[in-house]
């Protein structure tokens, strides 16, 4: 069989960390400008406005669909906790460690940022949530969810269901009125970001893991 890709070297852990890093910086930047409403009208107006026109029971339905499966107690608690128990039966505990640990700082950097922007959510909202709106708590948890299993799988396929997850998850929280476009753009920069830096800094343990654990068929 082929072995699985390897992880990669100081060299490009540290590239990668210094995008994320900067990935994580872009985030707080979108947030303040979106908070002193420089890019207000010309972005988030003009999306809203689309988003209206194109309002129907249909999409509504798919869109609370994504709702469900983006936040709430199946986002924020089964889905780490049932990734993390697969990983501790394919004896993989630094990536079961990981995905949790990860999972509970982009979530928690979320709220902070929340608090920190205190951003209102669109008018023409189908919800009803009352925290601030930057940045998207769901685009951040998907985001954070599509790099983590890219980085842990390394396939191709991973990384595009991914990307796709991320993005249709992006235009229902729009479509929903739950939040303006910047905040999905700032929740998937947050949550990318954290999800990357996370396993930058345990990749040395994830490599030896993954080449301690036996190949299928082995005793």
């Amino acid at each position: 069989m082929p072995s699985s890709p390897a992880l990669p070297g100081v060299p490009r852990r540290r590239s990668l960390a210094i995008g994320a890093g900067a990935g994580l910086a872009a985030s707080l930047v979108l947030g303040l400008l979106v908070r002193i409403q420089v890019i207000v009208d010309e972005v988030d107006g003009e999306w809203m406005d689309e988003v209206l026109e194109r309002r129907g029971p249909g999409w509504e339905a798919v869109s609370r669909v994504f709702d469900f499966l983006g936040g709430g107690w199946f986002a924020i608690w089964l889905v780490p906790i049932a990734v993390a128990l697969v990983l501790l039966v394919l004896r993989r505990p630094w990536a079961a460690a990981l995905f949790v640990v990860v999972s509970a700082v982009s979530a928690g950097c979320v709220q902070l940022l929340k608090v920190l922007y205190g951003r209102a959510r669109p008018e023409d909202i189908l919800l009803e949530l009352d925290s601030g709106s930057y940045p998207s708590g769901h685009v951040a948890n998907a985001a954070t969810i599509a790099v983590l299993a890219t980085v842990l799988v390394a396939r191709w396929w991973v990384a595009a269901a991914g990307a796709v997850y991320v993005v249709l998850m992006a235009l229902s929280r729009t479509y929903l009125g739950a939040h303006w476009v910047t905040d999905t753009v700032g929740g998937a920069l947050l949550g990318a970001s954290v999800a990357l830096l996370g396993w930058v800094v345990l990749a040395p343990r994830l490599r030896r893991e993954r080449e301690r654990r036996p190949a299928p068929g082995d005793s």
